[in-house]
């Protein structure tokens, strides 16, 4: 009787351990991490992980190119990074204008976005993100 309840138990540990480690797994997969330009350059993510870049339209850089794909430079006032956009802008997207890109870093420095969110304030960027583009704003 006791072998008996040891191996249900055991069985009940591995069941639950199991089920534990399959629903990190897929959360891990599914996290998308958030990064200034100057993080991202110096950590370059894999170009198969989609990741958040917050920073500012760099003033100049705004290119339209064939259709809806545009072309601009997001920089956090210390670095720049070229990015790529296909689709329709948000209305308040223009240089000088914060922006959340979501989307990979491709091999040669570029990066794809697949979606833009233009801000109006520092409420789409995290605390620490906002302050250090204040901080480095000329």
């Amino acid at each position: 009787m006791r072998r008996k309840r040891l191996m249900w138990a055991f069985l009940v540990l591995v069941g639950a351990g199991l089920g534990a480690w399959m629903m990190l797994q897929a959360l891990q997969k599914n996290v998308m991490y958030f990064y200034s330009v100057s993080e991202l350059l110096e950590q370059p993510a894999s170009s198969e992980k989609t990741v958040r870049l917050g920073g500012v339209v760099a003033a100049g850089s705004l290119r339209q190119g064939q259709g809806v794909k545009v072309f601009f430079d997001l920089t956090d006032y210390q670095k720049s990074i070229p990015v790529v956009y296909e689709g329709l802008l948000p209305s308040l997207f223009r240089e000088g204008q914060g922006v959340v890109a979501t989307g990979q870093l491709m091999d040669e420095g570029r990066f794809v976005a697949s979606q833009l969110l233009a801000k109006h304030d520092e409420n789409y960027m995290p605390p620490e993100v906002a302050a250090g583009l204040k901080k480095a704003e000329p």
